[in-house]
């Protein structure tokens, strides 16, 4: 009689069987010492640096990002124009990648390694924006401040920390790699210690999503569980964006027509609390189902895209009229001109010393008009259901310079120019 082999044979021959195949191809067995195994087409990926608008706002969020705080050293346009052509120099190396060059061993190398000797771009953007306090304490910037453009002021449940608030300059670092965000970071750190000094930054990522049966891929979902993304405007819709995005008109300074707002919000999502609240209390308090990202109107094979229907729950008994996605957009012809891109990362960064962690949203989003966009969303926001397991900490508001067109322009030189002028 033939006995059935026992889970754990079939096992070791399955092991040896995959030894044996790898031999014979000639391949070593992998040692714990060995580095994952990178692709080489998603370490080359490219983003194009030049163009009318910079590269990371509307551009599709790779896996990690890291947002970085500055204060500005600079008493003059000159100290401003040598920054701006220096940090412009700097990114476009960075984000288009290359060799390291080879330097006298007696001096600090010209890069710092991580990356070896040669960089590749990993997907990397670099989007620089100009803080209101970058205006307001240099006379010669005087009149050329955005329109809309101001200090970060408190809301409601707000608990922030000075220390991660405002700035005079911001970079937001996205890559499909944190190594590669990091040594960006690292490398404008020290190339430009003279102008730059870092007040606070932020790492975070996006998980990545397998796509479903018909090759989309949904929304990741944020440390709370549920999809973030759902119902944000089409970045691919070139006329959209230029509505919601992208300034423009009178009001706006000449230098800064083709930029954007950006507003950070370094958000603490209280877990605990979270997790041990009924599921039907959680979706409640967002206005969709966790699982699907669906609103709650939608039927049994609803997804995130559905559109819900506040006119046939006029009286909120479907969706809440508190509900998260209720308030943020009521879907009405006045709140069109409030819509915003959001672009935001999950961060975690350890244990508090309550013994509670410490997870969150790194939430950026950008838009034409700060007032408009932003903050007249957060004004709805204030008082909802979902601030008893949110507590925003930290932050600020940032204008995104027009971008740069080819080799022989830097971030921010329509601004230099009109600070010479004036």
């Amino acid at each position: 009689m033939r006995l059935a082999p026992t889970r754990r044979a079939v096992l070791l021959g399955l092991g040896a069987s995959g030894l044996a195949l790898a031999a014979r191809a000639g391949e070593p067995a992998p040692q714990v010492s060995d580095a994952p195994p990178a692709d080489a087409g998603t370490a080359a990926q490219r983003v194009p640096f030049h163009g009318p608008h910079q590269a990371g706002i509307t551009t599709p969020r790779p896996e990690n990002g890291i947002l970085a705080s500055f204060d500005v050293v600079a008493g003059s346009v000159d100290d401003l124009e040598r920054m701006l052509r220096l940090l412009t120099d700097r990114a476009r190396f960075l984000t288009g990648g290359g060799p390291v060059p080879d330097l006298d061993p007696v001096l600090p190398p010209a890069g710092s390694g991580l990356l070896g000797p040669v960089i590749l771009p990993g997907n990397l953007t670099i989007t620089v924006a100009l803080g209101a306090s970058l205006f307001d304490d240099r006379p010669w910037l005087a009149g050329l401040k955005p329109a809309t453009l101001q200090r970060m002021a408190r809301f409601p449940n707000d608990a922030l920390d000075p220390a991660l608030c405002h700035g005079d300059l911001s970079i937001q670092f996205c890559a499909n790699l944190q190594d590669t965000n990091i040594h960006a970071l690292r490398d404008i750190v020290k190339t430009l210690p003279e102008f730059l000094v870092l007040r606070w930054m932020v790492e975070g990522n996006v998980p990545p999503v397998v796509p479903d049966a018909k090759g989309a891929t949904p929304s990741a979902r944020n440390f709370l569980g549920f999809r973030d993304g759902s119902a944000n405007p089409d970045s691919n819709d070139a006329a959209l964006m230029d509505r919601i995005v992208w300034t423009h008109g009178a009001h706006e300074p000449d230098w800064a027509q083709g930029g954007s707002y950006q507003a950070a919000r370094i958000i603490r999502n209280m877990v605990e609390r979270w997790d041990r609240t009924a599921l039907v209390e959680q979706e409640r308090v967002f206005g969709r189902r966790k699982m699907t990202g669906a609103p709650l109107d939608g039927g049994p094979d609803a997804t995130e895209q559905q559109v819900p229907d506040y006119a046939a729950d006029p009286e909120g008994r479907v969706t809440d009229a508190e509900s998260h996605i209720r308030l943020a957009n009521p879907r009405d012809a006045e709140s069109q001109k409030n819509l915003i891109l959001r672009r935001p990362f999950n961060y975690s960064r350890g244990a508090l010393k309550n013994g509670q962690l410490d997870q969150g949203l790194l939430f950026i989003c950008w838009q034409a008009d700060l007032e408009a966009g932003f903050i007249a969303v957060q004004n709805r926001l204030n008082g909802e259901p979902l601030e008893e397991y949110i507590k925003p900490i930290g932050g600020g508001y940032f204008f995104a310079l027009p971008g740069v067109r080819d080799d022989a322009d830097y971030l921010g030189r329509a601004l230099v120019d009109a600070a010479r002028r004036t």
